[in-house]
């Protein structure tokens, strides 16, 4: 409260004896005068972005955080347009939109991108307020805004890790989807095709698991900017896991037109790779479907130029196939066989059955050989030459190949608790002995039956080009062998490079196939050929054995040429476990076999 007043009466002595004045309440002033100073405050030190302008737009005023984002000082900008932020971004008809909006609405709130003062674009999200007097006519604007740069960087990364592949910054499936989709519309209006070509890297889990991830990783980041580089401008490439990538090609007006291209990606993946000194050889399986003729969506185009690729993986990998719809039901019939042998091997319907291997002169059991048989419970016994063949390239032959190894063993073991030491020799696929970690998963398993002398297991090896690189092989079985297990070449002489194989792979016994034995009575070729294997066998120091003896006279005849082990029906079909025991407490060699003796 305000006091103000003046004496207008005095007594006889001079002293005031009345008073006339004013009392002033000032409260309201008082809390007028804060709230404006509090708004100053508010305006100088808010961390939005601030500006004040009249009806016409000019600036009449700007706070601190407004020039900290702008880079502009506040004598700058006063009494400028604030089109002088305009980031160049918009068309007019933009700007016109915002005005339109603010003026039937009294504000507008959106994302815009400005110019800083050194020219740089920035986003920021903006609320433009009209203010009116109290006729309600507008007589100023205000506009308050944040700098959401770190929000939009934020944003981009998500946005790229939701559609880029991280390791190699190709485009992931979900951006292929979208590419591809696009594309098919584009190539629909230009009457032109597109190639979808769906690779997969061969061996690359041999790789990864024999030199470990890092070294996989960087290999899939070298392929990957190889294959990148090969492509024409109008290609893509995506990677949508592991080491599989996929190639989407337009603008084809012919398949011819899509060779070249997928000749250049064979070579680019072909071509040997040096990581942290390790020599590196790999190559790529390529299937192929054709917009629109192969399939009428995306989906459809991968899943046909998966199963095509699957087709180039059969014939011998590294090559391309393009997809044949015939040839689609049939892959789709062996893809339904091969989940119902998976299944049989979780269900335990496999089973090994046992063929004695003997030396005729003696009649000393030498080992038995293990042989799968499917007891399934949908189609009775399944002969193994019907779903073997199917399995022999696919991985589901490693889970069946340990599988046969550890009933092998437990078996053994189980023998031995009954007094009876035998060798058993188990059949290991080339895919098996081709991994690069196939000695140290062997020694895992042996390591799970301490009790066990390695050299009870023997192991098979089949004489074939599938083998593939021999002197890598033949590493692989030499760090076996070291392990304590001992190695056979079967199906002997039926290959291409016989010597070879007896020069180059350690293995102590030679298999002489049932091909050659069968018809050795009446064939003279057949005949000559055993004998060149018996004496090749000598001469190499291996042991030799006949598969297939089937008659007495079979037997007399390998006697003479010197080969005194064999297995056949002559002998011994094969039989469960349980009955080995038996049969070997019965058995005797014919007496025109002791002869020899």
């Amino acid at each position: 409260m305000v006091s103000r007043g003046r004496i207008v009466e005095w007594n006889d002595d001079g002293k005031p004896v009345r008073i006339s004045g004013t009392h002033q309440e000032i409260n309201a002033n008082k809390k007028l005068e804060e709230g404006d100073k509090l708004a100053a405050s508010v305006f100088t030190y808010a961390k939005e972005g601030i500006v004040i302008t009249d009806r016409a737009g000019k600036i009449l005023d700007v706070n601190n955080a407004f020039t900290a984002i702008t880079g502009y000082s506040h004598d700058e900008v006063l009494g400028k347009n604030p089109q002088m932020f305009h980031s160049g971004q918009y068309s007019a008809r933009f700007y016109q939109n915002i005005w339109k909006h603010l003026l039937e609405n009294g504000f507008w709130t959106g994302e815009v991108w400005n110019k800083r003062k050194n020219g740089e674009p920035y986003p920021e999200m903006l609320t433009i307020s009209a203010v009116t007097d109290s006729r309600g006519k507008i007589t100023n604007f205000i506009g308050l805004f944040n700098d959401i740069s770190a929000i939009k960087q934020y944003q981009g990364q998500l946005e790229r890790m939701a559609h880029y592949d991280p390791l190699t910054n190709l485009p992931n499936r979900a951006l292929l989807a979208d590419q591809l989709t696009q594309s098919m519309s584009r190539c629909l209006r230009q009457n032109t095709l597109v190639g979808v070509a769906f690779l997969d890297l061969d061996k690359f889990k041999e790789i990864n698991d024999c030199y470990g991830h890092d070294i996989g990783d960087e290999l899939l980041i070298l392929i990957s900017a190889r294959m990148k580089k090969v492509l024409r401008t109008q290609d893509t490439i995506a990677r949508i896991g592991g080491d599989e990538f996929v190639v989407v090609m337009e603008g084809i007006t012919q398949v011819t037109d899509c060779k070249p291209l997928l000749d250049r990606l064979l070579l680019a993946a072909s071509k040997p790779l040096i990581i942290n000194g390790v020599k590196l050889e790999i190559s790529t399986s390529i299937g192929v479907s054709l917009y629109p003729q192969d399939g009428t969506d995306a989906d459809q185009l991968l899943r046909n130029a998966d199963q095509a690729m699957y087709v180039a993986k059969q014939h011998g990998k590294n090559r391309y196939h393009f997809y044949d719809k015939a040839q689609n039901i049939k892959i789709v019939n062996q893809h339904e066989k091969l989940k119902e042998i998976a299944n049989a091997l979780q269900e335990g319907e496999f089973e090994l059955y046992y063929q004695p291997k003997v030396n005729m002169k003696t009649g000393e059991v030498i080992g038995v050989e293990a042989l799968i048989r499917w007891q399934s419970a949908q189609r009775g016994i399944v002969a193994p030459n019907e779903f073997l063949p199917l399995i022999e390239n696919n991985e589901l032959i490693i889970k069946v190949g340990e599988w046969v190894i550890h009933t092998a063993m437990q078996q053994i073991q189980a023998w031995r608790a009954m007094g009876l030491d035998m060798q058993i020799s188990v059949n290991i696929s080339p895919l098996q002995l081709q991994r690069g970690d196939f000695p140290t998963r062997l020694a895992n398993i042996l390591s799970s039956y301490p009790d066990i002398p390695p050299e009870f297991l023997e192991l098979e090896v089949l004489e074939t080009s599938a083998l593939g690189d021999l002197l890598k092989i033949s590493e692989t079985m030499h760090q076996c062998i070291n392990l304590g297990v001992n190695f056979a070449l079967d199906d002997f002489g039926t290959g291409y490079s016989s010597l070879s194989y007896l020069r180059l792979l350690p293995a102590s016994l030679i298999k002489i196939d049932q091909t050659f034995v069968r018809d050795m009575l009446i064939d003279f070729d057949d005949l000559a050929i055993i004998e060149s294997v018996v004496l090749l066998a000598k001469s190499f120091r291996r042991d030799v054995i006949a598969e297939g003896v089937e008659t007495i006279e079979h037997g007399v005849a390998l006697l003479n040429l010197g080969c005194d082990l064999a297995q056949g029906y002559a002998i011994a079909r094969p039989m469960p476990a349980k009955d080995i025991p038996n049969w070997i407490e019965h058995w005797k060699p014919d007496a025109s076999w002791c002869k020899f003796g």
